[in-house]
C-alpha cells in the first residue's frame, strides 16, 4: 500500500539524521519558497525507476549530487563520489533491476529539501532466473539549481527477506 503524507520535521532532526540529498526531474523547478506537492517528490522514484531500465551507469548517476552519498543495498562500500556510485550501478544493473514501491512516506522538509522513505521490491535477473529482493529505502532530495537530485540514498534489505 503507497501512502504519502507531507510532515514537518525540524531542523534539529534532520542535522541528527545527518541526511541530505536529491533527485533531476527534468521538469518545471518549484518557483522560489513555494514547497513541492508531495507528488512531485514521490514521481522521481519511477524516473530514477526509469533510468534504471536504459541500463547506463551515467545516467543514473546523473541524478545523484556530485556530493551524494549512496549506501546501497548489495554492497559494503559507502559510495561518496560519483565515481563510486557509476562503479556501483555498473555492477547492479547487470542484474536488470526493476523497482516496485510497496509503501512510501514522503516528507516536504521545506521548499529545496524532501524525503522519501519506505519499502520496495526489486526484480533482479541473474543467469536468466529472476529473484525478488524487498528493501528498506530512503532518499533525500535537495533542489539544486532547479533540479531535485539525490543528496543521500540508503537502501538495505528486509532482514526477515
Amino acid at each position: 500500500m503507497r501512502k504519502i503524507r507531507m510532515g514537518a520535521i525540524v531542523a534539529a532532526t534532520v542535522a541528527a539524521a545527518a541526511v541530505v540529498a536529491g533527485c533531476s526531474t527534468g521538469s518545471a523547478a518549484t518557483p522560489a519558497n513555494r514547497a513541492p506537492a508531495t507528488q512531485q517528490i514521490a514521481d522521481l522514484f519511477p524516473q530514477w525507476n526509469a533510468a534504471l531500465a536504459t541500463g547506463d551507469p551515467q545516467r543514473v548517476a546523473d541524478l545523484y549530487a556530485p556530493d551524494a552519498v549512496l549506501l546501497p543495498t548489495v554492497s559494503n562500500e559507502v559510495r561518496r563520489t560519483r565515481a563510486q556510485i557509476v562503479d556501483y550501478f555498473t555492477k547492479f544493473l547487470q542484474s536488470k533491476p526493476q523497482g516496485t514501491i510497496e509503501d512510501e512516506i514522503v516528507d516536504v522538509l521545506d521548499a529545496d529539501t524532501a524525503i522519501n522513505t519506505g519499502v520496495y521490491r526489486f526484480t533482479l535477473t541473474k543467469d536468466g532466473k529472476q529473484q525478488q529482493v524487498r528493501a528498506r529505502y530512503t532518499y533525500v532530495y535537495e533542489l539544486r539549481d532547479g533540479k531535485w537530485l539525490i543528496v543521500n540514498h540508503h537502501s538495505s534489505a528486509m532482514p526477515e527477506g
